[in-house]
Formats: C-alpha cells, sequence, structure tokens
C-alpha cells in the first residue's frame, strides 16, 4: 500500500498528474502545427489555388468551411475506435502521424497534393484530437476539483501552440514562400508525438490509455490484426476525403448533379440523422439520472456550435478583413493576426482559472450554464466592436489596427468562459462507457460551427480575382456582417441566461 502512495506522490506536478504536463507540450505542438497551417490556408486559397476563378473568395469559403467540418466530424469516428479498439495511446499515434504527413504534403506545390494534404490532417485529426482531451479527463477521478483547473492549464499549452505557429509559419511565408510555412507546421506535429513517447516510456500515465480489451485489439479480420486493419482503411480513405473537398459547384464553376447542396453538406445531414438515432438508443438504455446529464451535454454541445461558428470566422472572414481592410503596417501580416486569439488565452487562462478558484471557496462561482451565457454575450460584443470600426476608417477603406485587437481580446474572454469549462463538463456528464464518443460529439460542434461559417463567408464574398477592389466597398459588406452577427449572438447568450436557472436542475450535482 506504501508503494502505492509513494508512485502517486511522485506522479504529481504543481498539484496535477505529471501526465498532464506531457499531454500539455505534446498537444501544444500539435495545434502549432494546425493553427501554423490554418493561419495561412484562406490567404493561400485565395491568392494560390482559385486566383484564376472569378469567385474566388465563394469558393475559398466552401473547402475552407468543408475542411473544417470534415476535421471536426471525424472526431466522432475516432472517438468510437479509440473507446471499442484501439484504446486512446494507439489512436493519438497514428492520427498524429497522419496529420504530419498532411503537413508535409502541403509543402508540395501543387493542386492535387494540396487537397490529399488537407484530406490526410481530416484523418489523422479524427483518431488524434478527441483522445487527447479524453486523456486528460482520465487522469483525474470523478469529482476531483482540480480537473476543471487541469483543463484550463491544457487549454492554455493550446494556444501557446495557437500563439506562436502563426507568428512563425506566417513570417516564413511572407519572405520565403507558403511552403516553408507550411513544412514548419509538419516539424510541429512530429515535435508533439515526441513529447508524447517520451511519457510513456517514462510511465507518467500509468495503465490509462491502453485498447479497452486486448483480445478485439489483435482480433484478425481477413487475416490482418484489427490494430493494423484500422490505420490501412484509414489511409485508403484519404483520396476519397481529397476528391470530396476538390469537387464543389464554386470551384469548378459549373453544375453540381446535388444543385446547390455539396457533398460535405449531404454528409452533415447524413451524420446528423445518425448521431441523433445513436444518442436515443443510448438515452434509453441509461438511467433516468444519466438521461438527464446526457440531455445538457448535448445542450451545451448546441451553444457551443453557435459560438464556434462566430469564433471560427477568425480564420476565414475575419483573417480577409485584415488583409483587406485593417492598416497592419509595421505591426504584422494579416495570417499572424491569427495569433492574437491564442495571445489573448495564454494572457487570460491562468487569471480565470484562478477566479473561479476564488469564487468555488465562497460558493459564488456561476453554474456552466450562466458562463455559456454571458461567453455568447462576449461574442456579440467582440463583433459590434468590429461592426463599427468603419466609422474610423480612411479614404481607402482601412481602419485602425485596435479595433482588431479589441475583438479578439473580448471574444477570447468568451472563449475562456466556455470551452475549456464545457470540455470539462462533458466528461462529467457523460457515462464512462461513451465518454470518448461524446467529446467526439463535443468536437462535432465545431464541424457543425464550419457550416455556418461557411454560410456566413459566401454572403460576404467578394467576387472578384482583382485583388484592387475597392477598400470603402469591402469594408461595407465587411462590417455590415459583423453587425448582424453580434445581434445573433448577444440574442443567443440573452436566451441561454434566461433558460439557465432550469438547465441547473437538469445538471444535478455537476457544477
Amino acid at each position: 500500500m506504501s508503494e502505492i502512495i509513494k508512485n502517486t506522490e511522485e506522479q504529481q506536478l504543481f498539484g496535477h498528474p505529471k501526465g498532464l504536463f506531457y499531454l500539455f507540450f505534446a498537444e501544444l505542438w500539435e495545434r502549432f502545427s494546425f493553427y501554423g497551417m490554418r493561419a495561412l490556408l484562406t490567404l493561400y486559397m485565395v491568392q494560390e489555388i482559385f486566383k484564376a476563378i472569378v469567385e474566388r473568395d465563394a469558393a475559398t469559403a466552401v473547402v475552407y468551411a468543408s475542411y473544417g467540418s470534415l476535421v471536426y466530424a471525424s472526431t466522432v469516428i475516432g472517438g468510437r475506435i479509440s473507446d471499442k479498439i484501439l484504446g486512446m495511446r494507439s489512436s493519438i499515434f497514428l492520427g498524429g502521424i497522419l496529420m504530419a504527413i498532411g503537413h508535409f504534403v502541403l509543402a508540395i506545390e501543387n493542386n492535387t497534393a494540396f487537397f490529399l494534404a488537407l484530406a490526410f490532417i481530416v484523418v489523422g485529426n479524427g483518431f488524434f484530437k478527441p483522445n487527447i482531451s479524453t486523456f486528460v479527463g482520465s487522469l483525474y477521478e470523478d469529482g476531483d476539483d482540480r480537473k476543471d483547473s487541469g483543463f484550463t492549464i491544457f487549454y492554455m499549452g493550446i494556444n501557446i501552440g495557437g500563439w506562436i505557429a502563426p507568428l512563425l509559419c506566417g513570417w516564413l511565408a511572407a519572405e520565403y514562400g507558403w511552403h516553408y510555412g507550411f513544412g514548419l507546421a509538419g516539424i510541429g506535429m512530429l515535435a508533439g508525438l515526441i513529447f508524447f513517447w517520451s511519457g510513456i516510456k517514462k510511465n507518467v500515465f500509468g495503465n490509462k490509455g491502453l485498447p479497452p480489451n486486448q483480445e478485439v485489439y489483435e482480433k484478425p479480420v481477413l487475416g490482418i490484426p484489427q490494430k493494423t486493419v484500422i490505420p490501412i482503411i484509414a489511409v485508403l480513405c484519404v483520396p476519397l476525403i481529397a476528391y470530396i473537398l476538390s469537387s464543389y459547384k464554386a470551384i469548378a464553376g459549373g453544375e453540381s448533379f446535388l444543385g446547390d447542396e455539396t457533398i460535405v453538406g449531404l454528409i452533415f445531414k447524413i451524420i446528423g440523422v445518425a448521431v441523433v438515432v445513436f444518442l436515443g438508443k443510448i438515452m434509453l438504455e441509461s438511467t433516468p439520472d444519466e438521461r438527464k446529464k446526457l440531455f445538457m451535454a448535448v445542450l451545451i454541445t448546441f451553444f457551443m456550435t453557435l459560438f464556434w461558428g462566430f469564433h471560427e470566422l477568425s480564420g476565414s472572414v475575419i483573417t480577409l478583413f485584415a488583409s483587406r481592410n485593417v492598416d497592419l503596417s509595421g505591426i504584422m501580416t494579416a495570417s499572424q493576426t491569427n495569433s492574437l486569439n491564442s495571445m489573448f488565452i495564454i494572457l487570460l487562462a491562468i487569471p480565470i482559472s484562478l477566479l473561479w478558484a476564488f469564487l468555488s471557496k465562497r460558493n459564488l462561482n456561476p453554474r456552466t450554464p450562466y458562463k455559456f451565457g454571458l461567453g455568447l454575450l462576449f461574442a456579440g460584443l467582440s463583433f459590434y466592436i468590429l461592426s463599427i470600426s468603419k466609422g474610423s476608417a480612411d479614404e481607402n477603406g482601412m481602419v485602425p489596427f485596435m479595433y482588431l485587437f479589441a475583438m479578439y481580446f473580448i471574444i477570447s474572454v468568451g472563449e475562456l468562459f466556455m470551452s475549456p469549462v464545457g470540455l470539462s463538463k462533458i466528461t462529467d456528464l457523460s457515462p464512462k462507457r461513451i465518454v470518448a464518443f461524446m467529446m467526439g460529439i463535443w468536437f462535432l460542434s465545431s464541424a457543425y460551427a464550419f457550416q455556418i461559417v461557411g454560410f456566413i463567408s459566401k454572403q460576404l464574398a467578394v467576387e472578384s480575382t482583382d485583388t484592387n477592389v475597392g477598400g470603402l466597398q469591402t469594408l461595407e459588406i465587411y462590417t455590415n456582417g459583423f453587425e448582424l452577427i453580434a445581434h445573433y449572438a448577444i440574442g443567443a447568450g440573452i436566451l441561454v441566461l434566461l433558460f439557465s436557472p432550469l438547465m441547473k436542475k437538469l445538471m444535478g450535482n455537476v457544477h
């Protein structure tokens, strides 16, 4: 018994499980790769991939939204495969390797390679993202008061990668070419895998993250163990996803056999129905208490979808707004503005984490529904700041950088009210037998959010191959759109606050 206690003590660092900090660095470098690539993606498509297409903004919006949707939708499948067969460790390794391949393929100057690279990242993220987040939750026992702060620390690791990556990858892309920036993102992914492997070798995770059933893990399919079959199938899915991403009416300039529907849009309708049916089955099999908590997990996920739908415009419309209508002279490039959100998360994560701890000691810590309502209000305010920037525009339609700076500060506060708290509550509200699947559903909220991003981005598209479209024209389009977004976000926040007392009852003893 004393040996067990001693081992437990040795596995603690700064009051948290030591494994948290290995996952922190693994996720830091994975997010470095992801956000470094994302910072370049919209501008790269507008300026290179679709530069000869009149509707280049619309084409970029379709591909960006479809890519983002598939990246997060794949987490549902990856989470389920982890729950049933691979376990978290093997899933993280498989996903990391596929993503690294994708980032390096992006360094190849070829349009076919571009879509194959996006497909590798889509498949890889499905295995990596839900499992590393679930791994964090598994390090804490049920009811452990440190879990919220642990997830906030982990979330800060995500944003250190998200802060540094756009600055470095954006600088490389501006100085030496797009593909050097993409190549650096691939190196970041490999660094993340090395950190994770070192944690396993030092046994900081104990017996956590192993395959749930070794017999199933080794079970042959057509003479090949399932642990080998799954990576083979994953690689075979890459060309199909690349085809889906590269075959839209907006890109081809012709009529699609689906009419105005995109392939990804159709896929998401099917996924939505399948998820609802599966969740209904799970709820029927659950106890009344589990059923109430599962309902709240789904409701929290829905509100998060709205928030991410506005927040993820940072990688598309807001990046184009920064490029075309924000005076960045001597400050940073448009791609580098993607670092601002993560910079503010880093600065604010610990103070807000300490605020929750301070309020908890005095029984004043707001319950999750109130935090979600306030988060949506902050999102609305941030877009309102952008909408009024036109009042300070010069004769060329350029607005001061401070409006963009303030916007990112405010939406980052809203993000810290919602995302790390919601991430933690999903693990608390979900039955253990489906926790990775529910984490996949959580990330599916981002997938549907990207459909919102695509819709908004197409409405705010500037239809021209001319890079010198009048700045006052683009400013009018963007700021009118930002004002409308602000109204929707603020309205949603007020609605959540009004129904928070009812939601508190459904959550039971989960804070």
